[in-house]
């Protein structure tokens, strides 16, 4: 087992990557301090390990709420359905929160957890290659709006992140895709080094060595962790971890919730953002040619949907979360492993990537 910690002095936590954890008899009774706990999971994911989870809450008494899966169940609408059930089942302050699933899970659970009586204790058991990578760490949470992703929610760390590796064998293969294109983001806003293992290792990941995914996951997880440490609430350097989203979350919104996997929305931005920082000057042609070919490698999306229009694009983007002032700010690369925030963009190179379809990165 490997165990990291988010350092943020007294609400630090520790992360537990390895295989087979999720089934250890009492492994997160010690984080469930009032001895009650509400495990929030939803129906594809309950069924492969909501028993597995509650050997590991030995002497804890868990309730459970199964919810329906998909981006598009991230509503104001789900969220009340967790408040009922703690209401009904007459759950006090002293009562955690358990998210068992994937991103979508643990933003919903961990919103509840930060608003129920004004915050309560909350563990993330992230299910998918994208959650043990990304969304599980880091204390961001929230539900979308039908105007913009991510835009309610509340920054509200977990006690503990437990990321099972097995689990991961029970992902479908386009989730497992989708998470990896958060794993490649790691590696070119800020570990050259690590995009170039990935490089070597992308056939494997795909093919579930788990020695090499426990390595991946660590390796992510360091980087955010560093990040989040310096930087909880996202006022300067942790920007750089939306490498892609600006983009991605447009298409995302676009297209509608769940129709494009976060991931593989992300993975076109991140191609998107190399384009454009190669029109700026910044970074080689042969370097945003590494960035796409990667992210084509794992089987992502590298070209935006035609149905959406440049104008379309500038509309959705401008009421991303990253906007300040009334000026786009986009993450971009200086090279591989070296990103900065943006927001003095001029107009024409903007609308050529946006307008550039298959010839992006070319």
């Amino acid at each position: 087992m490997i165990e990291l910690t988010v350092a943020l002095g007294e609400r630090s936590y520790p992360i537990l990557i390895g295989a087979g954890l999720l089934g250890t008899p009492g492994l997160l009774t010690p984080y469930v301090p009032g001895g009650r706990a509400l495990i929030v999971s939803n129906e594809v994911v309950a069924p492969l390990h909501l028993a597995s989870l509650q050997r590991s809450l030995e002497g804890v008494q868990c309730d459970t709420l199964i919810l329906p899966d998909g981006e598009h169940t991230k509503t104001l609408q789900t969220l009340n359905l967790i408040f009922d059930r703690l209401l009904e089942s007459r759950h006090e302050r002293s009562t955690t929160l358990i998210a068992l699933g994937g991103g979508v899970t643990g933003d919903l659970t961990g919103f509840a957890a930060a608003s129920y009586q004004r915050g309560v204790n909350f563990i993330q058991v992230p299910t998918t290659l994208l959650a043990q990578v990304d969304s599980s760490v880091g204390g961001k949470t929230g539900v979308n709006h039908p105007l913009g992703k991510n835009m309610i929610g509340a920054f509200y760390q977990p006690k503990i992140v437990l990321a099972d590796i097995d689990v991961l064998k029970t992902l479908p293969e386009r989730e497992l895709r989708a998470g990896l294109a958060e794993v490649i983001k790691y590696g070119l806003l800020g570990n050259a080094e690590f995009f170039a293992w990935l490089e070597m290792h992308i056939d494997a990941l795909l093919a579930g060595d788990s020695e090499l995914q426990a390595q991946a996951v660590k390796i992510c997880c360091e980087e955010k962790a560093r990040i989040v440490a310096a930087d909880e609430r996202e006022g300067g350097k942790r920007a750089l971890l939306n490498l892609g989203h600006t983009f991605g979350h447009a298409i995302e919104s676009a297209m509608g919730y769940g129709v494009w996997l976060h991931g593989e929305a992300v993975a076109t931005g991140m191609v998107m953002a190399a384009d454009l920082s190669h029109r700026l000057g910044w970074i080689s042609a042969e370097e945003a040619s590494r960035a796409r070919a990667l992210i084509e490698r794992a089987g992502l999306p590298v070209v935006p949907p035609e149905q959406i229009s440049s104008g379309q694009f500038m509309t959705l983007m401008a009421v991303d979360k990253k906007v300040q002032g009334g000026k786009i700010r986009f993450v971009l690369l200086r090279q591989i492993g070296d990103a900065v925030v943006e927001a003095d963009v001029p107009a024409s190179l903007l609308q050529q990537t946006l307008c550039a379809g298959a010839a992006l990165c070319r």
